[in-house]
């Protein structure tokens, strides 16, 4: 299945989710608390059912790591009217594609179908969370495919650790210090019970947001929607109290070592505010300044003209409670990991000190415009935008006015917020490095 696990990707790719033209939706809340978002295109036949659970890495227990991303696998396994492994096979052969991923923060699953077969997908979704089959066999074969993975993606892979080895110092009290794929012994311990539990807790509707998007007609699509969710029972109440980070006010600096490497790289990290936060999008547009694009003015410095960098990046992970921006370099020859460190802090101090110009913030501001109106160019895209920006932001209509916030950032804001969190005192500095030799 396709993971949003953070990864050396991540940190090179600082994407921002742009949208095209407005989108009509129309939403609503079930008697059970499930809240519903229906978006009509007739343009072309074919129907995206998707649900958005609110539930992601931070919410396990501490001692049973993974269970989120678990899930997002285990719930595949059948359901009362699904015989085991029989799910990829009905999507299929209804002309359908589906997929899941996990973050940190929610649980995402989504089919998409010709339009004659709505019903068959609010089905499929229905019974993933009225009748899910969670034994020891699925339980068992599961745990051997998320291992696997996890020795293909994170453990194999070069910088794979990277960003955990990142968030483990940037973050001592939020769970976001733990990784979204979560420790092997935690799940190899866990027993059939908890994992009924968990289910319980979180896989409930008044957890959840329902989006049907495409070829439909919403007055049969409500219909069905209430035929197929309105009897599930609502859950308990979630309540969530995520311990408060300290602020960091001395430099951090750490090593990590990964034995997939041959090639350093130096991370530059400082926490930052949650993607709610107008802040977290101003980090987006320096971001962007710094480093998207061969244009960019670390890759320009330090790739082309100084030669020093085979790679440079500059992005804000941002998150629903906080965010991690990091400055990123491989270096290039005999060029040394704190030579790059001073080299991008060069520019960082350019930015709190003047004022980018007027020609580079318009830059900015059309590459921002231009991914909004290229972005959002699916069915699929839209469902899942429509349901992120209702379960994580708490306004939907951001699909159509979230570029109206990054054209309102001035050069000035820009200098202010680099001022507020891109600061040595606030950061860490970790050199990830190739194993040593215990020769």
């Amino acid at each position: 299945m396709k993971k949003n696990l953070f990864s050396l990707a991540a940190l090179l790719l600082a994407g921002i989710s742009m949208h095209a033209q407005e989108v009509k939706f129309e939403e609503y809340d079930l008697d059970n608390g499930m809240h519903v978002i229906l978006h009509q295109d007739n343009s072309a036949p074919v129907v995206t059912t998707s649900v958005m659970y609110h539930v992601g890495a931070k919410d396990e227990n501490p001692e049973r790591t993974g269970m989120a991303h678990f899930f997002e696998h285990l719930l595949f396994e059948g359901t009362k009217n699904i015989p085991r492994g029989e799910w990829f096979t009905i999507v299929s052969s209804n002309g359908g594609s589906n997929n899941a991923n996990t973050t940190d923060d929610r649980t995402y699953y989504y089919e998409v179908f010709p339009s004659n077969s709505l019903e068959l997908g609010l089905w499929m979704e229905s019974e993933r969370l009225l009748h899910p089959i969670i034994n020891q066999i699925g339980v068992d074969t599961q745990n051997e495919v998320v291992k696997e993975e996890k020795r293909l993606r994170v453990d194999n892979q070069p910088y794979g650790n990277l960003l955990a080895e990142v968030k483990q110092y940037i973050f001592k009290k939020h769970p976001y210090k733990g990784t979204t794929i979560g420790k092997m012994e935690h799940l190899d311990a866990a027993s059939l019970e908890e994992f009924k539990a968990f289910n319980k807790k979180f896989y409930v509707p008044n957890n959840a947001v329902l989006v049907v998007a495409g070829d439909i007609d919403v007055a049969e699509t409500k219909k069905m929607v209430q035929n197929y969710f309105g009897p599930i029972p609502r859950g308990e109440a979630i309540v969530r109290n995520f311990p408060k980070e300290d602020p960091i006010t001395e430099t951090i600096t750490a090593k990590a070592y990964d034995s997939n490497i041959q090639i350093p790289a130096v991370i530059a990290a400082y926490r930052t505010p949650s993607f709610k936060e107008r802040d977290a999008y101003v980090l987006d547009m320096i971001s962007s300044y710094l480093s998207d694009g061969k244009s960019s003015v670390l890759y320009k410095k330090l790739v082309d003209d100084k030669k020093m960098a085979l790679q440079v990046a500059a992005v804000n992970l941002s998150q629903e409670d906080y965010g991690t921006y990091a400055l990123f370099a491989l270096p290039l020859g005999d060029v040394t990991l704190d030579q790059l460190v001073s080299e991008m802090d060069e520019e960082v101090v350019k930015i709190q000190q003047e004022l980018i110009s007027e020609k580079d913030h318009q830059k900015l501001l059309n590459k921002f415009e231009n991914n909004f109106v290229n972005a959002n160019s699916s069915v699929a895209g839209i469902a899942n935008s429509l349901a992120r920006y209702y379960m994580l932001y708490g306004d939907v209509n951001l699909i159509n006015n979230e570029l109206e916030i990054y054209k309102s950032i001035t050069r000035k804001e820009m200098q202010a917020v680099a001022n507020k969190y891109l600061n040595p005192n606030q950061r860490l500095i970790l050199d990830y490095l190739p194993q040593k030799d215990d020769n």
